[in-house]
């Protein structure tokens, strides 16, 4: 009875000491790592400290106070926040009498809006360069190969020249501007149908909206493939029922002999930008696909192979859903690396965030502060799409795992 009684007790005392162990090892883990981060932080304010009496010695005052005067100057185009007083602020275009503030927020606006579309399209095109190098139709791979080759061993920058001035700036003036499916082509930019909301004062228009965005967060957050499905038919459905209501419309731009009304614009130099950055990134993100779908076994082609299913099949349907959660963290240090890359933008005066700062800083002295303010904007970026990058590999995880 007694030695039943003493091994029963001896687990129990094992467990406990585990537990307890952990529990040291846990405390110890995070007081170790606090430290790192109060160490960090300590460093940072004596730095600081350090850089502002240095600043002070040679009659140079560290200030932000700046950021509240009028700015001074005009941006060639780009909008910013104005706090009018109502409960939602104005976006609206930037004027000379705005604060500097908002000027460093027209160009965070004008960066983003150009690495949002170029992380869109360089996936697309990434994507489909690179299973294109490993087509076996002989000039679709070549050609592929080569067009990534070239671009990869030329420097950005020289691209980004070439883009807006044997490109761009060729394109056909505005009276003779090319039209290509409600797209017009010229040399003071691109110029695109846009969506035109007109149903303000109708109840239906408001409720479909609505709708529709539930629609949306369906098909994002769903976790059923029929769910998701549903949710794409009930997008589709609100929006063409918005359509045909006259909620929303269509404005398409009209080229007259001096300029182009209607629809949504871009200038020539963020046309130039986006160009190269797109095709730059892309042949980097084709790259991390061919290698991808390189790694895979081969034995699944085969297999693909002796199901009867052709090669476009075998890549739709097997190889790319397991390449694309291989491949989400290089995309994302790829998208990391194409949001920085929009500062070089200031080459051919597109008005993005470094180069406001350069205007700012030859304005105002605060060079800086200015340089303070750059660098917190890009790093809160590159958080930013870390962040996404980090939920959408999760997520692909977590689908992986449950089929």
């Amino acid at each position: 009875m007694e030695m039943h009684q003493a091994n029963v007790a001896g687990p129990a005392a094992d467990d406990g000491l585990l537990i307890a162990r952990r529990r040291r090892n846990r405390i110890r883990y995070e007081a170790i790592q606090f430290s790192i981060i109060a160490a960090a932080i300590v460093l940072l304010i004596l730095f600081a400290i350090a850089v502002k009496e240095g600043l002070a010695r040679h009659g140079i005052r560290f200030s932000f106070s700046f950021l509240w005067e009028a700015a001074g100057f005009d941006i060639s185009e780009g909008k910013t926040f104005v706090f009018d007083g109502g409960f939602w602020p104005a976006f609206t275009e930037f004027t000379s009498d705005r604060l500097i503030l908002q000027a460093f927020i027209t160009g965070i606006v004008n960066t983003i809006k150009v690495a949002v579309l170029a992380i869109v399209l360089s996936t697309v095109l990434g994507v489909l360069l690179g299973v294109g190098r490993l087509s076996t139709n002989w000039v679709v791979r070549n050609l592929s190969f080569w067009c990534v080759e070239f671009v990869r061993n030329t420097p950005l920058l020289i691209q980004l020249v070439f883009w807006y001035f044997a490109v761009v700036l060729h394109f056909p003036p505005i009276a003779a501007a090319a039209k290509f499916y409600g797209v017009v082509i010229s040399q003071q930019g691109l110029y695109f149908p846009a969506v035109v909301w007109q149903g303000a004062g109708s109840p239906l228009a408001l409720a479909l909206v609505a709708a529709t965005l539930a629609a949306v967060l369906g098909l994002i957050f769903g976790k059923r493939g029929s769910i998701r499905w549903i949710c794409a038919g009930a997008v589709v459905l609100f929006v063409g029922v918005l359509f045909a209501t006259g909620g929303i419309a269509l404005d398409f731009p009209v080229a007259s002999k001096f300029r182009a009304r209607g629809g949504i614009g871009m200038s020539p130099e963020m046309a130039a930008l986006l160009l190269a950055v797109v095709v730059n990134t892309a042949s980097y993100i084709a790259e991390i696909v061919r290698g991808s779908i390189d790694a895979l076994p081969k034995g699944q082609w085969e297999a693909a192979a002796s199901l009867g299913l052709n090669r476009r099949d075998t890549v739709n349907e097997i190889i790319l859903p397991q390449v694309f959660r291989v491949v989400l963290p290089s995309f994302g240090n790829q998208y990391i690396s194409l949001t920085k890359n929009t500062a070089l933008g200031i080459a051919i005066g597109y008005p993005e965030l470094f180069n406001i700062y350069g205007t700012i800083a030859n304005q105002t002295g605060h060079s800086l502060e200015g340089i303070v303010i750059v660098m917190m904007s890009y790093l809160i970026l590159s958080w930013a799409i870390s962040a996404a990058v980090g939920w959408a590999d999760r997520r692909l995880a977590k689908r992986g795992a449950t089929r």
